[in-house]
């Protein structure tokens, strides 16, 4: 098992619990074996392997060597340091392209041809182009390696659930609305508020939600998506506690503060999803609808405390639901490793386990969904530009 990647994805960070390096511990014990930490930050990747081998596991870490790209992991590695796989937790902007340098998936493949390690890649897939996203899902189907990308939400108990009571009933989701208000004052990463660097909140925060309203509200036709924003200058979109230097930041550079959207399903469905820079705390605020006939579930604070409220034919008063102790990071990554690792996976059925459920195909739909909506409030927006311009005139 190789982690190739940034610590501060695999390894955790102070913005959430994304410590997979924990997970894969628990998941693998002492099979785990990292071979490199692939990072061109040495002190940062040195802080981490110090603190691994101070721990209960540090035989997982022994031999782990730190590596300032994946050229030298190549020309360094010795035949008994071929991965099982790889953990791609770098910036969106180094994956999911074809462009050099910021080709991961494509530089494995080239450098593994045959029996390609696999890869478990992070959210958003890439900040290239739909285009590029999907000439190199193309090049992972055909090699036939194992990819899993992070959308861990699909795994929470109360998601299977409510995909559970749709089936069970035989049910068509007529409509999804979600909600997704986050807290912005925390958010002190400069490029999270440059749509040039991080694509804005719609592709790099929103797309969780947009995968999950694709999750169950299936293929989207695209040109139905329609969005309109609430942008910086405008009278209500000044926000008091931003915590960078916006001023230097270049205007067109800036990034909404609303996003509203909807679109229409190919069976029929229809969309709508609201993004929002409103809170100030620590928590963010947010919700997905699922309606069908008769059938009302409301899903809340997934990242939390998830709860399901269910309204039946049989009442109009609600059922609430709780899901106590659910990890779903860490059943994307036993999901992850039982698909590329067979011996790994218990001998007795679990109703907790499953396969993967968001492949880089299916997770190029949601990258393309989201820059349909980026594009089409920018559309809007240039719209109310010239309407206001001719108005003044």
């Amino acid at each position: 098992m190789s982690q190739a990647a940034k610590p501060g994805g695999p390894f955790g960070s102070d913005e959430g619990p994304w410590d997979h390096s924990f997970r894969l511990e628990h998941k693998l014990g002492p099979r785990l074996k990292v071979i490199a930490i692939i990072d061109p930050a040495k002190a940062t990747a040195e802080m981490v392997l110090a603190r691994k081998r101070a721990s209960f596991v540090v035989s997982a870490y022994a031999d782990t060597r730190i590596c300032p790209s994946f050229d030298d992991f190549v020309a360094t590695m010795t035949p008994d340091e071929v991965p099982h796989a790889f953990i791609i937790g770098s910036p969106p902007a180094f994956r999911g392209s074809t462009a050099p340098r910021r080709d991961i998936e494509l530089q494995i493949l080239k450098a593994f041809p045959n029996k390609t390690p696999a890869m478990f890649i992070e959210k958003p897939i890439s900040t290239d182009t739909v285009e590029n996203a999907v000439s190199v899902g193309r090049a992972l189907t055909d090699a036939k390696t194992v990819v899993s990308v992070g959308y861990f939400l699909r795994y929470l108990k109360v998601v299977q659930t409510m995909r559970s009571i749709i089936e069970d009933n035989d049910l068509f989701v007529m409509a999804t609305v979600a909600r997704y208000v986050c807290s912005y004052a925390k958010i002190a990463k400069p490029s999270w508020w440059m749509k040039s660097r991080d694509c804005g909140p719609i592709v790099e925060q929103g797309t969780h939600f947009i995968d999950l309203s694709r999750y169950f509200g299936g293929d989207v036709d695209m040109a139905s998506v329609q969005a309109n924003s609430l942008e910086w200058f405008e009278e209500a979109g000044q926000l008091s506690v931003i915590p960078v230097d916006e001023e230097a930041i270049p205007e067109d550079d800036r990034i909404p503060r609303v996003t509203s959207a909807t679109w229409k399903y190919e069976s029929g469905a229809v969309g709508s999803l609201t993004h929002a820079l409103i809170l100030q705390g620590t928590k963010y605020s947010t919700e997905l609808e699922i309606y069908a006939d008769g059938y009302q579930l409301r899903l809340i604070d997934p990242y939390n405390a998830p709860s399901l409220r269910i309204r039946r034919p049989t009442s109009d008063d609600e059922e609430v639901c709780t899901f106590a102790a659910d990890d779903p990071y860490f059943g994307e990554l036993q999901a992850f490793i039982d698909a590329c690792d067979p011996s790994s996976a218990s001998a007795v059925a679990d109703d907790d386990e499953m396969e993967i459920l968001s492949t880089f195909d299916d997770s190029v739909k949601t990258y393309a969904l989201s820059w349909a909506i980026r594009e089409a409030s920018e559309r809007s927006l240039k719209t109310a530009k010239s309407k206001r311009a001719t108005a003044a005139k």
